[in-house]
């Protein structure tokens, strides 16, 4: 896959062979979204029926499926795992006025792919992606030229595949095999390249959008500290690398596009099984990269760039509750009981002194998301080395608690209470070789306030994905979430917590 630059909007691509082909259908497939509109534009032979058979393949994880050409019965329909499909061809069209017969105007939830678009006239919709495609003799019979435009809403993800794909031709990957990973709930993807016997991990992070603004004129991402931009994880990266922690290594990057090349560090967890459960020496290890990151003190600033610089934020008091507010906005709704404003203002006040303590308490860096999704075992490597790191992006500046809380209170798998403790036991036996002075209670007492203050976070966020964004996968594991929370809460600081918790948030 070759890309051209060309002073027109969108981009033209040359696909060498079939096998190019089905890897431009993959791509389309991965930037489509519910009621999109795709105009297949090309000659008889060109290759619009070989793209539109890939691409649903593609969707339906089925190389086998069976795609006719909707040549004479003008319309097929589709039901995928994750989009419904409407392939249209219009070669048999008369006039546009048949159009209507289609029935395609009554379509609002599926991708529409039209074939010989141009029959359709002015009834083509100004929101639309245009692919067309040409043949190219001279360069051989599979040969093919692409040509690809987005107008109105699809503009900027086709400008961004454009992008992309330019950024992987520029660093020597525009041919490799691509194939993606099962990504997280973030609006990030993982490709794994496959270059000969060599594995590499393509990271899409397009910028963050503003949300709506909640409180002082900020929006969520904002008043939480989320990463915005690829940035921060170029900084953290380079940071715990330059410690002797496995972060994967950066081999090419567009920071303004969002776009890396990771070392890939493979795939093999913490936890095994079915249901996954820990590997106790694998979280034993974890243990131990935390014992060893906390051990002195860590910079706010870290270089990214010659004469560019990231400053890690500070997980101050307006982020710990904008998080504790995600339970209020969204799992009490989801539970049948929300909460009035003067629950509310109880609510913030008790978490407000709750807090105190975790706001005086040393500052580290905290990876945040420290837990067995982002731990990947590195067997052939020796020590803390032997955990691979991933997701640290949001990292900030706050108390050593919360990474120990994140990982020993697992919100995706059953930690037992029993191998909490002991681990937790490593942990401040760890501490204490490096500090004799090292406070047990004090740290216990911070521990639980984390730990609760993140089971409420991400009951609030599981919620909200099942909710807002319709991935009730996550629903599951609010059971596990909730045993935690009320765990933690039992800790005799937390006791006021714990009374306003039983008397306002149900069980799932």
């Amino acid at each position: 896959m070759q890309m051209y630059s060309s002073g027109a909007p969108g981009f033209t691509l040359s696909l060498a062979n079939e096998e190019a082909t089905r890897r431009f259908a993959a791509d389309i497939a991965n930037i489509l979204e519910p009621g999109d509109f795709i105009a297949l534009g090309g000659d008889l032979g060109a290759g619009k029926t070989t793209f539109v058979r890939a691409m649903i393949a593609y969707l339906a994880n089925d190389a086998a499926i069976e795609v006719p050409s909707p040549s004479f019965t003008l319309v097929q329909h589709y039901d995928l795992p994750r989009l419904r499909i409407v392939h249209a061809d219009l070669y048999r069209l008369s006039s546009a006025n048949e159009l209507a017969e289609l029935g395609l105007d009554e379509i609002a939830d599926a991708v529409v792919v039209m074939e010989w678009p141009d029959r359709a006239g002015s009834a083509l919709p100004k929101s639309r992606i245009d692919i067309t495609f040409a043949l190219s003799p001279r360069e051989g019979i599979e040969h093919r030229i692409v040509r690809m435009a987005g107008h109105g809403v699809a503009t900027v993800r086709v400008d961004h595949l454009g992008a992309m794909l330019g950024f992987l031709d520029e660093a020597g990957f525009g041919t490799v095999a691509r194939a993606r990973i099962a990504g997280d709930a973030s609006t990030r993807s993982y490709e794994r390249l496959v270059h000969g016997d060599k594995r590499f991990i393509l990271m899409n992070s397009p910028r963050m959008p503003d949300g709506p603004p909640l409180k002082h004129g900020l929006p969520y991402s904002a008043i939480a500290h989320l990463a915005e931009d690829v940035k921060p994880f170029v900084a953290v990266a380079n940071g715990l690398r330059e410690r002797g922690f496995s972060a994967p290594e950066i081999l090419a990057a567009d920071r303004d596009a969002g776009f890396l090349v990771l070392e890939d560090l493979g795939a093999e967890l913490v936890v095994a099984g079915d249901p996954p459960a820990p590997i106790p020496e694998r979280y034993e290890r974890a243990v131990d990269v935390l014992i060893a990151l906390h051990r002195g003190d860590l910079p706010d600033v870290l270089p990214v760039a010659p004469d560019v610089e990231y400053r890690i934020p500070p997980y101050d008091l307006d982020a710990f509750l904008i998080e504790v507010e995600l339970l209020i906005d969204w799992y009490l709704p989801l539970r049948g009981a929300p909460a009035t404003a003067e629950e509310r203002a109880r609510f913030l006040s008790l978490w407000h002194d709750a807090l105190r303590p975790v706001l005086y308490a040393p500052k580290t860096w905290v990876l945040r998301d420290f837990h067995s999704p982002n731990l990947l075992w590195l067997g052939d490597r020796s020590g803390v080395a032997q955990i691979g790191l991933l997701d640290f992006q949001d990292a900030v500046m706050g108390p050593a608690a919360y990474d120990v809380a994140s990982l020993l209170q697992d919100a995706r798998v059953d930690v037992a209470e029993k191998l909490e403790i002991a681990l937790f036991d490593r942990y401040v036996r760890g501490r204490r070789v490096q500090d004799p002075d090292f406070d047990v209670n004090a740290f216990a007492g911070l521990y639980a306030t984390l730990a609760a203050q993140r089971a409420t976070k991400v009951l609030g966020i599981f919620a909200r994905l099942d909710r807002r964004d319709g991935k009730s996968q996550y629903l599951r594991h609010l059971p596990r979430i909730d045993a935690y929370m009320r765990r933690a809460l039992s800790h005799p600081t937390l006791a006021a917590l714990d009374d306003w918790y039983r008397s306002r948030v149900p069980s799932p």
